[in-house]
């Protein structure tokens, strides 16, 4: 009885034993929980029709009732009876053809354990040893995995928002290159901070404490789940927002070094429409379908991939155009370092790898690995990898992007140093004039 309980709390996602001496359960697998709950409620009230309907048993006999695991019928006296596992448990395929077992008493009274619970045998319930141990395995991978993502996000939004303030106080560094610098970094700091929330708001939604049966109802109401959502859709703007500004910068440099497209590099206005503005054009129908086809839990579970692709395909389409401006982009860079670089070979590949690399993350290209492979499609060890690499290069990114268009950017350093400089002479000037 305590193993299956155990495994129920390790999976987050068993509500149907909260009176069993369940005090509190963690849920991070939302979608299980109530889907679980769900199944659960319907076998209930197929057992108390059964109990209401079917009729009596005739001399000594132990009472039908429904104890919150399964669904008894009348037992005679001084007799077994054994019904089949319930079909709410989440493990149910790999034990339909287990049976639950309970001895009813010469007295016409259920049997009774020492500390007074009814005793039943469930061991042909339970789920295997094995499969439960992965799972274990698998909830402490992602465990680590947050805290991977969650010291990234950490680091990038510090990194981030100084090399914002940097960018905004320094006047001679204000122009429209550095303008869509500085969204761009505002973008990845409203990612980090709109991601970090939503954890916080979902863990605040699944964490809660249980302690009877309409808290559970509370837990899955359209109102307990209001903040999480909220906080999923700002999640999914500020990352569509992100890559519109890996957008921005693309088309502002392919404009400089190759040729003139539709904004006009010397305002800054329609980049800011196609960086803020754009977004919108994807996340409010994407809000409307899981309003009305989807709306359930806190909105993290793609049931219909079609509505993922609402906010996918934009992503998908930006990071396909900054890799073939990527590609134009670099054609150019070799063919100029090539032209330049005749008589030193070794220096045209060290600088054309360096352009290589700082042009990645400054185009978001990284996505475009990702783009296909929704975790909901994979399995197994290339889950793992994909969820590693995905989760470790989106976090840390801020970080990457902040220290080369920023603290390693020459004309960035040189004003700073500069500004220092002046500084330093005015406090001097003024201690002198005292």
């Amino acid at each position: 009885m305590s193993e299956v309980i155990n495994r129920i709390q390790d999976i987050m996602a068993m509500c149907v034993l909260l009176f069993l001496n369940v005090p509190k359960i963690e849920m991070t697998g939302g979608n299980v929980l109530e889907e679980t709950y769900h199944k659960w409620v319907q076998y209930k009230e197929s057992c108390i029709r059964m109990i209401q309907n079917e009729p009596a048993l005739q001399g000594l006999f132990c009472n039908r009732t429904f104890d919150l695991f399964a669904c008894w019928p009348d037992t005679p006296a001084g007799s077994f009876v054994n019904i089949t596992c319930p079909f709410y448990l989440p493990w149910y395929d790999r034990v339909s053809q287990g049976v639950v077992l309970q001895h009813c008493n010469a007295n016409g009274l259920w049997q009774r354990e020492d500390n007074g619970q009814v005793w039943r045998d469930m061991t042909q319930c339970e789920e295997e040893e094995e499969v439960a141990t992965q799972d274990i395995w698998f909830k402490q991978v992602m465990v680590s995995f947050k805290m991977l993502y969650t010291v990234g996000y950490s680091l990038s939004l510090s990194v981030l928002i100084i090399a914002l303030i940097i960018l905004l106080c320094l006047r001679k560094l204000h122009c429209t290159r550095n303008y869509i610098h500085a969204n761009l970094f505002l973008s990845l700091i409203l990612r980090a901070v709109s991601v970090i929330i939503k954890d916080t708001m979902l863990e605040h939604h699944w964490g809660r404490e249980i302690m009877k049966q309409t808290d559970v109802k509370e837990m899955l109401s359209h109102q307990a789940a209001i903040g999480c959502r909220i906080a999923q859709v700002m999640m999914q703007y500020c990352v569509l927002a992100n890559h519109c500004w890996f957008f921005g910068e693309a088309i502002y440099l392919y404009s400089v070094l190759i040729a003139s497209v539709l904004i006009d590099n010397n305002r800054c206005l329609p980049y800011i429409f196609l960086g803020w503005g754009t977004p919108l054009l994807f996340v409010v129908p994407w809000v409307v379908m899981k309003l009305l086809k989807e709306n359930k839990e806190c909105w993290a579970v793609n049931d219909n991939m079609n509505y993922w692709w609402i906010i996918r395909l934009p992503i998908f389409l930006i990071s396909l155009i900054d890799f073939l401006i990527f590609l134009k982009i670099l054609k150019v860079i070799t063919s100029k370092l090539r032209a330049n670089n005749q008589s030193g070979y070794p220096d045209y590949k060290l600088r054309l790898a360096k352009a290589t690399l700082t042009l990645i993350p400054l185009f978001g290209l990284h996505e475009i690995i990702f783009i296909f492979a929704a975790d909901e499609q994979m399995t197994g060890v290339l889950l793992y990898v994909k969820v590693f690499l995905a989760i470790f290069i989106s976090s840390f990114q801020g970080f990457l992007v902040a220290v080369l268009y920023c603290y390693a950017n020459k004309e960035v350093r040189e004003e700073l140093r500069r500004k220092l400089q002046s500084w330093r002479t005015e406090a001097e000037s003024s201690c002198f004039g005292q």
